[in-house]
């Protein structure tokens, strides 16, 4: 899975869409299903959410580090790796069919494609997301500068891992998600009903996917600078098949509902590990 874009409009109604769509084929086995995730290296993605969670305090007006060490033991409980892989490995077995799998496996089992899921793995878990982000924008900054033709194919690949558009809707679901289960769980006081909620959340938007665009290409040069031009145009290409969109529109669906359900879990949680605050 590329490192382009990791942050769901209707989660449900995207995973609902792709159990549609694989009817017709039988679903694929759990065994080869975990092939599939050793293989892609979403096994690994999983597990780079729980880097994510950093953030969830943030959208309480709190600070990861407010909770000290209760803070490490509850991130460990929630988004224990075994727990996101068998959560993933439960949509998967409903909606991920052969063909599919088969169009993922067969790419991703070449050479290119495992040396680029070894760069991708290392990618994700990387801890310092901020020198990470600013080695990448100066590689940017030197694309640019220099006018090579590899920003533009970045690019590319970028489109083609996933749409900017379905990322910021899925960002405002997970926030939707985790502010209303701390306001039922009284960690905080939403002085907004959801609907005002959302409304607020997309007035913000065109940033948002500014951000999530700069950010991408910047992820992205940062991964794939081993890579030469000619290998990322064939990564490229391979994504922009029609077999390999549907699976990355599946991966990134699971992957924004297994984040959206850890964050209330956490939301829950938090409730007992520090006072409510109004937000």
């Amino acid at each position: 899975m590329t490192a382009a874009l990791r942050q769901v409009f209707s989660l449900t109604c995207l995973i609902a869409l792709f159990v549609l769509l694989s009817l017709p084929v039988r679903a694929a086995e759990r065994a080869q299903i975990e092939r599939f995730l050793a293989v892609t290296g979403f096994d690994v993605a999983l597990d780079s959410l729980r880097l994510s969670a950093e953030s969830a305090p943030q959208m309480v007006g709190m600070q990861a580090e407010d909770f000290g060490s209760e803070w490490t033991r509850l991130v460990d409980e929630l988004f224990d790796p075994q727990t996101l892989r068998a959560m993933a490995m439960d949509i998967l077995s409903e909606t991920l069919d052969e063909r599919l799998l088969t169009d993922a496996v067969d790419f991703y089992g070449s050479d290119l494609g495992q040396r680029l899921v070894a760069a991708e793995n290392l990618s994700h878990m990387i801890e310092d997301d901020t020198a990470k982000r600013e080695s990448g924008e100066a590689i940017v900054d030197g694309l640019v500068r220099l006018g090579l033709p590899r920003l533009e194919i970045l690019k590319r690949l970028n489109r083609a891992s996933g749409s900017v558009d379905t990322s910021v809707r899925a960002i405002h679901e997970v926030q939707v998600r985790f502010l209303m289960a701390a306001a039922a769980a009284g960690l905080v006081e939403l002085r907004m009903d959801e609907a005002d909620l959302r409304a607020a959340l997309a007035a913000d938007a065109d940033a948002l996917r500014l951000s999530l665009q700069r950010s991408g290409l910047a992820a992205s040069a940062y991964t794939y600078q081993a890579f030469s031009d000619a290998e990322m145009t064939t990564y490229a290409e391979a994504l922009e098949q029609p077999g390999m969109q549907s699976v990355y529109e599946l991966m990134n669906a699971v992957q924004f509902e297994i984040m959206a359900n850890r964050y209330e879990a956490v939301a829950r949680r938090l409730q007992s590990m520090q006072p409510s605050q109004d937000l």
